[in-house]
């Protein structure tokens, strides 16, 4: 199995905090990382088992004397009552790294977690594989920022990557079946993934009347993929009512599923667009779910730039969550039309970034850069993410940096 960069994260906030809490979809390796670096002695358990998950349900005390920690609960989120119970635990033992908790249905656990283990337990979060850790460099993957510091490590780990290449990469998706394993068939992988996404997870977050129209819901959602979030638009194509679709949408931000992008403004001005902007975070279960049956069908297609864009802001995303980082992204588009495709804040200081589907990008792809003046916050460097094989400064503010660098 390849090595994932957020080990040193889990592992320094196992020293510090008595509970971590690791999240994200099934199937991103949640349970294969903690158990990879579990020290021997740790317990295992996942509430998978519904004998454990009964048991955890009706005497949370009783299944901590039988699964004594320090222990691995996996998928934690199927029994709410045991984080009062893992609350006294700590609070009784004092000592750091002593539970291991996996989930991946954010919709009900955050809530049990912040009632009941508030300063308790840290959060980190795991999807699928990173573009980094593919290619072996999973201990050198640092948050990314157009900056020097940033431009010259990657430099030194970057491998080429033609466009053929690319799209490979994006249509076959980040989950490390489908990477671990490169003769497994992804229409197989990906339609049983959304059955049994639906059989266990949605039907335990809401109510569906009918399989079929969730899943049209899903695949309507991914041809939305780096659109405005327009909520009439979805009802409408599925059949629903806005209230459903914003249930239903909410169900898959919190399954890890999606990723929703917000706009940023200020105060200062009040022609901004205010809705956010909608992402599916593995591009493989995206192309599979808007029918494209080849790389090469994807690449010529319609969708291509968007998967593209898609493709960028969940890696970028990775490199974050991935180190133990908050990302604060925002997109930025006003009343005219006019956007910037990602601000990145950091240290208020504003760094936008453009994606392109270009080798060849010029500077007019940092035009739009300029709106941020008028907010009266400084900017820093400016990077158009693109296909070069090599970055190049398009001016003393702004460079081009390949996609192949991420």
């Amino acid at each position: 199995m390849l090595s994932r960069t957020l080990k040193t994260s889990l592992m320094q906030a196992s020293r510090t905090f008595p509970v971590v809490l690791l999240t994200g979809p099934r199937q991103v390796g949640k349970t294969t990382l903690l158990g990879g670096i579990a020290e021997t002695g740790r317990n295992y358990i996942t509430l998978d088992d519904m004998d454990a998950r009964a048991l955890a349900e009706s005497d949370p005390a009783l299944f901590l004397q039988r699964y004594r920690p320090p222990i691995i609960i996996d998928e934690v989120q199927y029994a709410p009552k045991l984080f009062s119970q893992i609350k006294i635990a700590v609070d009784k033992s004092k000592k750091n790294g002593q539970f291991w908790l996996t989930g991946s249905q954010k919709f009900h656990l955050m809530q049990s977690v912040t009632e009941s283990l508030a300063g308790r337990v840290a959060i980190l979060e795991l999807n699928g594989f990173s573009q980094a850790e593919i290619n072996d460099h999973a201990d050198q993957a640092l948050p990314f920022l157009p900056t020097e510091d940033w431009l010259g490590q990657a430099r030194l780990r970057a491998k080429k990557m033609g466009l053929d290449a690319l799209y490979k990469k994006i249509w076959r998706g980040s989950y490390p079946r489908v990477i671990v394993e490169p003769d497994i068939s992804t229409d197989l992988f990906y339609s049983s993934y959304i059955q049994t996404y639906i059989q266990r997870d949605i039907k335990e977050i809401i109510k569906i009347s009918s399989e079929k129209t969730f899943y049209n819901f899903i695949r309507v959602i991914a041809a939305r993929t780096s659109q405005l979030l327009n909520y009439a638009d979805i009802a409408r194509d599925v059949g629903i009512d806005q209230k459903t679709a914003k249930a239903w949408l909410s169900a898959l931000e919190a399954s890890g599923l999606v990723y929703l992008l917000p706009p940023y403004h200020n105060n200062l001005t009040s022609r901004l667009i205010k809705t956010p902007k909608l992402y599916f975070l593995d591009t493989g279960l995206c192309a599979y779910l808007t029918k494209w049956s080849t790389p090469q069908a994807l690449e010529a297609g319609a969708f291509s730039g968007a998967i593209l864009e898609t493709w960028v802001i969940a890696e970028l995303l990775k490199s974050y969550w991935y180190n133990g980082k908050t990302p604060y992204f925002y997109f930025y588009r006003n009343k005219d039309q006019k956007e910037i495709d990602l601000i990145i804040e950091q240290d208020n200081t504003l760094y936008p970034i453009e994606i392109k589907k270009s080798a060849t990008p010029s500077l007019n792809a940092a035009n739009n850069f300029a709106l941020l003046a008028k907010l009266n916050q400084h900017v820093g460097h400016g990077a158009i993410i693109c296909l070069r094989q090599k970055d190049i400064p398009l001016s003393a503010e702004v460079d081009a940096i390949p996609i192949a660098y991420l």
